[in-house]
């Protein structure tokens, strides 16, 4: 049995399409009068949906974050990967903030410290990651760790008093404070109360 051999196409002036020789007058009719070609993408639509597809697609939209105005197609995009007011959050402490703020945070943020508690040392939270990785968990001896070469560089300066040692006698003296007013106030009702006994 013999195969057709394919029939040959014509491209249509409207649309650009390859169309059956034996079609193109039926598809040509039909395309100019119900089919418009987008002048944004290029795209062939119905010519009743046009203005619709122009609205719904390329019309120009402002993002709800930072008013920026784009094509309504990359709106979401932007939303989630390009706007400056998306909500991301510090690597370093997991705080959400806008990402136009995120470098100055980060910056800030990632200097601050933490203890090791495998070697002791105060290590930035930016050079946490890298410490764990080569942390011997041997405790450092040498007094580097921060905190301790602040201390040394003050020296000789005057010996500041032990947090435990404060509490504590600002406890006695909160205490020996609240008794004298209770016997105070216990002595000073009491002759109140014996003067109006007198005068009844």
């Amino acid at each position: 049995m013999a195969v057709a051999s394919e029939e040959a196409t014509i491209i249509c002036n409207h649309c650009d399409r390859a169309v059956p020789s034996s079609n193109i007058d039926l598809h040509s009719a039909h395309c100019f009068r119900n089919l418009e070609k987008c002048k944004v993408c290029g795209d062939m639509v119905p010519k009743k949906y046009a203005k619709e597809h122009y609205s719904d697609t390329h019309a120009p939209v402002a993002c709800s974050l930072c008013s920026e105005t784009m094509e309504r197609e990359i709106l979401a995009v932007h939303k989630g990967e390009n706007c400056p007011q998306r909500i991301v959050t510090c690597e370093f402490c997991e705080f959400p903030l806008p990402a136009i703020d995120l470098a100055e945070h980060q910056e800030v943020c990632g200097n601050r410290t933490e203890l090791c508690h495998l070697c002791n040392k105060y290590i930035r939270l930016r050079e946490r990651y890298n410490h764990e990785i080569s942390c011997t968990g041997v405790p450092d001896n040498t007094g580097s760790s921060s905190r301790d070469a602040r201390a040394a560089e003050r020296g000789q300066g005057p010996q500041r008093r032990q947090p435990n040692e404060f509490s504590r006698k600002r406890l006695i003296f909160t205490i020996a404070l609240t008794g004298i007013a209770v016997l105070l106030g216990s002595l000073f009702f009491g002759r109140k109360t014996e003067d109006n006994q007198v005068v009844h």
